[in-house]
């Protein structure tokens, strides 16, 4: 498990207070980190956005198989009004690797070779990310993964192998993941009430939610790219995977500095299905009809396609997200040509559709944002819950240590996570933590602590940063963007870097991906999973090839 607290960093804010290439010489050729953007979509534009306006670093480059995603992003963030130079615009990773590997031998032979990236933020497709990060590893770059890790447990293994040097030797580069959960300042409080400041005692149980939103879940897990397990991976690992994270970060690990292990849960069950968006749930008055500008119920339907993108969105000015994911060529319709032809383009994308006859993988090889929520192909979970148990593993006898200090942090207790997609809110977690001491309720905003002793209720309000995750975007971008530094001007170690600034390892990203996949073999098989016996039949032995 993530063994601390990211540091280095501006700390929460509570209760208001705070706590052969041509040269482009916009770019420094020495100082400042310069890092290569791999997929230009939403993920890739926020995290561009992260790293312009939070770090020293610099975006240089980008990769993308989309020219006008490429471009935009391109223009954006990297040559601006310029044309872009040798080394910053690539069609894919593949491109980017081949000329990196050409820099190098031109490098090593004397020649002019034009400048690389120090560091790679990889911002594609889930089901993408094995195959770039296992390409990209013999170039020790930096590297930073969108979450999830990969979509399958043999693919995460396959990532492990590469990054993590055989013979116990030590890792070669800073490696990061997108649970940017860790990295709000939200997050960072309420780990430290927790952990540090043991403002309630000993946790005993946890009720920790996200609600998905009631609009966004048919946006991107009924319509979207993650719609379907046999393409990306269940919902709880596309969407939840640094909820679960979020826990085990909670409690689990001990304070920062501490050496003593992690207390691992014991074992792991979980509930979910599609309950709602199925065929079954059609309303009557829509008929056959499968997409929204056909349907005869669409003006009564709150997932009309057309009051979701255009009324609620495009029609108020905004083509921006989720407008952007219909088609990227909205927003600048929208500037250079006005509403009517933007509007005109977005019906057009929307009235897309399949039938009986259309052959499934090309089907499933995109999205359709026109398609009636109850005729999708979907089939991920839009409800679920996720159990966790934990039991008393107390440090080792030490006659100078009762059993409650042993058991400090390692005592017994349960965590409950439920993923919902019915929701007012959107993505904005919420919880109940409830411990010998007191009680603690959360909302991503507020974090009110109860004591049971003298009665009070202390409320925290964490600064609310900017940019996406309640600042979770820009904390992690910044803490990635420091150890980088860290290593690169200040020959810090890898390994020293990485716990300092990232506050986690691979190895740690595999334990909380492992326990995704462990609560989807409980939740389809319907038992519960010892977890220690599962990691060590699945996971350890693994593990352990590559540190021998």
């Amino acid at each position: 498990m993530d063994l601390g607290s990211p540091v280095g960093d501006a700390q929460p804010v509570v209760n208001g207070n705070h706590t052969p290439a041509k040269v482009d010489l916009k770019f420094p050729t020495t100082g400042n980190m310069k890092l290569l953007i791999i997929g230009a979509g939403a993920r890739g534009n926020a995290y561009a956005q992260a790293i312009t306006e939070s770090t020293d670093a610099c975006v240089y480059a980008v990769a993308d198989p989309i020219r006008q995603k490429r471009e935009a992003l391109g223009r954006k963030y990297i040559w601006k009004d310029n044309e872009p130079t040798t080394g910053q615009n690539f069609g894919d990773w593949k491109e980017f690797l081949n000329y990196e590997s050409l820099r190098r031998k031109r490098r090593e032979a004397g020649e002019l070779a034009g400048l690389g990236v120090d560091g790679v933020f990889i911002c594609t497709l889930d089901e993408t990310h094995a195959e770039i990060i296992v390409g990209l590893a013999p170039l020790n770059l930096h590297l930073m993964s969108e979450k999830p890790l990969a979509t399958t447990l043999d693919d995460c293994l396959k990532i492990y192998r590469s990054l993590r040097p055989s013979h116990a030797g030590s890792p070669k580069a800073i490696f990061s993941i997108g649970h940017v959960l860790h990295y709000s300042p939200h997050n960072m409080l309420l780990r430290k009430l927790l952990v540090q400041d043991r403002a309630v005692g000993e946790v005993l149980s946890i009720e920790h939610t996200e609600p998905v939103g009631w609009w966004h879940f048919s946006h991107s897990y009924v319509r979207g790219n993650w719609r379907k397990e046999s393409v990306t991976a269940p919902s709880l690992l596309t969407k939840s995977c640094h909820d679960i994270d979020l826990l085990l970060w909670l409690l689990c690990s001990p304070p920062p500095g501490s050496k003593d292990p992690p207390h691992s849960p014991t074992h792991v069950a979980s509930f979910g299905s599609l309950k709602y968006f199925k065929r079954s749930r059609k309303p009557g008055l829509a008929g056959d009809a499968t997409n929204c500008l056909s349907c005869p119920a669409e003006k009564e339907c709150m997932y009309s396609a057309k009051k979701i993108y255009q009324e609620s969105f495009l029609a108020l000015g905004n083509a921006g997200w989720p407008v952007h994911i219909v088609d990227p060529e909205i927003e600048d319709l929208l500037e250079v040509k006005g509403m009517n032809w933007a509007v005109e383009r977005l019906r057009l994308r929307l009235a897309e559709d399949y039938t009986n006859s259309t052959p499934q993988e090309k089907i499933s090889r995109r999205p359709w944002f026109g398609r009636c929520v109850y005729e999708s192909d979907n089939d991920v979970c839009d409800d679920q819950v996720v159990t966790l148990n934990w039991e008393d593993d107390p440090l080792p006898r030490n006659r100078h240590i009762s059993m409650a200090d042993r058991l400090r942090g390692r005592g017994a207790k349960t965590a409950v996570f439920h993923m919902i997609a019915q929701t007012e809110k959107q993505c904005e977690r919420r919880g109940r933590i409830y411990g010998s001491e007191g009680e603690i309720e959360y909302d991503s905003k507020m974090i009110r602590v109860y004591d049971f002793a003298t009665s009070k209720a202390e409320v925290h309000y964490p600064h609310q940063a900017g940019g996406g995750h309640g600042g979770g975007d820009a904390g992690l971008t910044r803490h990635f963007v420091h150890a980088m530094e860290a290593v690169e001007r200040n020959a810090v170690p890898v390994e020293e870097a990485q716990m300092t600034h990232v506050g986690c390892t691979i190895d740690d990203v595999i334990r909380s991906h492992a326990m995704i996949f462990a609560a989807e073999e409980a939740r389809r098989k319907g038992t519960v999973v010892d977890w220690p016996r599962w990691w060590q039949e699945n996971v350890a032995s693994a593990m352990q090839e590559v540190q021998e």
